[in-house]
């Protein structure tokens, strides 16, 4: 039986946090001209990808001394003995970011036991802030949100991806498609009942820890596609070079369907 010992403490440090790091990377943004450099595995960074996880680890390192932290520029391997830590990703989406496009956030999530216990996602230049915690329903804005009803059959449902998903899979679902830029926002996109379906063939851990308590607390369902879960993470892991093919979805029924009919493409030798 997993424990979790959330406080309101907590809660409130990391609402207080990712809005403070979304109004820094809000002045970036806004001033333009950003230095963007590309890392090992080919994805982008920036200045303000370095300055927003830089002021993350000062202020959880300050408030809580004890715990570990995974983030994808400073610290990306789990070597705690702790129970408790933080995933973040202080700037999902810097492709969009940099270019000057709105779809790009931070993600903040609490670890208890190997799973996330609440997470709060933050996305200034939409004005969209999101928040989930085990046993409570989710929220954009303090408006509790729910994926999709199953029985709607409505037109305007769409399937959210990245742009490395067409490369890699064959997709025969039957719904517009659209390539949002930001793990985060695609997977909140099925929380909000926008997406019915959002894949993301290559996510990193600190991709998807908040959608793992954001959809289904949205009421939604969220597994990896194939392989094994990324939760419990597990000491000694270098994250940064570990990928998921993870699939969220307004139902079971949707899932399947997703499960159905995104396949791997086969490699001719």
């Amino acid at each position: 039986m997993l424990s979790f010992s959330t406080a309101p403490a907590e809660i409130e440090f990391a609402t207080y946090l990712t809005r403070r790091v979304g109004k820094l990377l809000l002045e970036y943004f806004q001033k333009g001209q950003l230095s963007v450099q590309r890392k090992k595995d080919h994805t982008l960074v920036t200045q303000a990808d370095l300055a927003a996880d830089e002021l993350i680890h000062t202020e959880i390192q300050k408030n809580f001394s004890h715990d570990f932290i995974l983030s994808e520029e400073v610290s990306p391997t789990f070597q705690s003995a702790s129970k408790w830590g933080w995933i973040i990703d202080p700037l999902d989406g810097t492709t969009n970011f940099a270019l000057g496009l709105h779809y790009w956030g931070v993600l903040v999530s609490r670890i208890e036991n190997g799973y996330p216990a609440f997470t709060v996602q933050y996305f200034p230049a939409l004005e969209e802030f999101y928040q989930a915690q085990l046993g409570e329903p989710s929220r954009l804005n303090d408006r509790i949100i729910h994926v999709e009803e199953s029985n709607n059959d409505q037109r305007t449902s769409f399937f959210s991806c990245c742009s490395r998903a067409t490369r890699k899979y064959e997709i025969h679902l039957r719904y517009k498609m659209r390539i949002l830029g930001s793990a985060g926002y695609s997977m909140a996109s099925v929380a909000r009942g926008a997406a019915r379906i959002a894949f993301d063939a290559q996510a990193k851990i600190w991709d998807i820890a908040g959608a793992w308590l954001l959809v289904p607390q949205a009421g939604g369902v969220i597994a990896p596609l194939n392989g094994s879960s990324p939760f419990p993470i597990q000491g000694g892991v270098d994250y940064s070079s570990q990928d998921y093919a993870i699939l969220a979805a307004a139902s079971p029924q949707y899932l399947k369907e997703g499960m159905d009919k995104i396949q791997l493409k086969q490699t001719s030798n």
